[in-house]
């Protein structure tokens, strides 16, 4: 099989993709699904297969620390079924928030055990930082991105909260303290949002209140080695591509408290003539966000056999 590459770009989701049962479809069809979480559950000592097949194990599969590691197995386990049976490879690469880590794996960048105990420990300085119940996070609907950005600062009150993910056109998740998240929602909704919808998150990702768990991520980055990456890969945190390593650590530890800038993202590579999109991991999250930001562009997304078959046989025709 000669690899043959197009300039189509292949995207990996972070948090709140998951689900309990999210890769039972493709597991049953390919041995890559299960190999790959064995690999990791035995990097991690912990049955990642089992939290996300288990239903009784919900709560724990929902728990950051978990959550991070297993959502990065399943966006290289996709991954490695796309590789195996075709050979169409991307030119460009980009995940969400934590699929940043994912991308960085598949793109050669990260060796995916050093990746898997990273965002595992990722998980864990974020839980640290902030207390459950001190921060919140919340979707604002139906506001410009200024919008948003002024009633956050309006409602900040000596307290933490902004705007952190750019997800689409009209959807900006907000995050900080818990009252001034809550404030917030009520200054969205009387500057005209459609819906202020709290989001079920044990911690306030991309904001300020991240910056301790960046520093101590900022120590482990150091540790490990990190190559160039083989396919250009566009960071969240300043939309460029980076090839040299400290840059990337550099990029790994602003990612952790500032905002993810989706729209940006996938706006640069449709400007460089990136004509399809596709979702490589658990649910399809961004397949909706990306329809919305590049409307001319094909969208994709890989998470059960029947969606990779299509997609297998589409991009080969």
């Amino acid at each position: 099989m000669t690899e043959q590459t197009y300039n189509l770009a292949f995207v990996f989701p972070g948090q709140g993709s998951q689900s309990t049962g999210m890769l039972n479809d493709l597991a049953a069809t390919y041995p890559e699904i299960k190999q790959t979480f064995e690999r990791a559950s035995e990097t991690l000592q912990k049955d990642l297969w089992a939290l996300i097949t288990d239903e009784t194990l919900v709560t724990e599969l929902n728990k950051t620390h978990n959550t991070q590691p297993a959502m990065l197995a399943a966006g290289l386990a996709v991954w490695n079924v796309w590789t195996k049976h075709s050979a169409i490879r991307p030119s460009w690469m980009a995940g969400h928030s934590l699929g940043e880590y994912s991308a960085l794996v598949c793109a050669g960048a990260l060796d995916f055990e050093d990746a898997i105990k990273l965002v595992a420990l990722r998980g864990e300085l974020m839980q640290q930082a902030v207390p459950e119940g001190v921060g919140a996070m919340a979707a604002i609907l139906g506001l410009e991105d200024h919008d948003v950005v002024k009633v956050c600062a309006e409602a900040a009150e000596n307290e933490i909260v902004s705007a952190v993910n750019f997800n689409s056109q009209g959807q900006v998740v907000i995050a900080g303290h818990k009252a001034a998240v809550e404030r917030a929602m009520i200054g969205a909704k009387a500057a005209g949002s459609k819906r202020a919808i709290l989001l079920p998150v044990s911690v306030p990702s991309h904001c300020a209140l991240m910056l301790p768990a960046a520093e101590k991520l900022a120590e482990a980055l150091e540790k490990i080695t990190i190559y160039t990456p083989n396919t250009t890969l566009i960071h969240n945190v300043d939309v460029l591509s980076h090839g040299a390593p400290e840059l990337i650590r550099h990029a790994l530890k602003e990612q952790l408290y500032k905002p993810v800038r989706w729209v940006e993202t996938i706006k640069f590579m449709a400007d460089q003539g990136v004509t399809c999109f596709v979702e490589c991991g658990a649910g399809k999250v961004l397949l909706g966000l990306n329809k919305r930001i590049a409307k001319d562009a094909q969208h994709f997304a890989l998470y059960d056999t029947e969606t990779m078959n299509s997609v297998m046989e589409q991009l080969n025709d």
